[in-house]
């Protein structure tokens, strides 16, 4: 699977392969500290090892997944 990453997020002038984080995991990262703090807004922290009975996944992953389907809307919407 070819995920689009959109590049590095902090590109160095100059240096096309400069590597590091790419922008995909830049606005996922942004996208799981907003949810965990949301998460955890009535507690004062996030019980990342929480499994949800209903369908077996941790809030960990689940924060996981959906800040990585928001980083791939905002990489859609950047080329649309």
């Amino acid at each position: 699977m070819n995920i689009e990453d959109g590049g590095s997020a902090f590109p160095e002038p100059g240096n096309a392969q400069c590597g590091g984080m790419s922008l995909r995991d830049y606005f996922a990262a942004g996208f799981a500290a907003a949810q965990a703090t949301t998460t955890s807004a009535d507690t004062g922290f996030i019980n990342a090892g929480y499994v949800d009975p209903r369908d077996g996944v941790s809030v960990a992953e689940k924060i996981a997944r959906s800040s990585y389907a928001l980083a791939d809307a905002m990489l859609a919407a950047r080329s649309a």
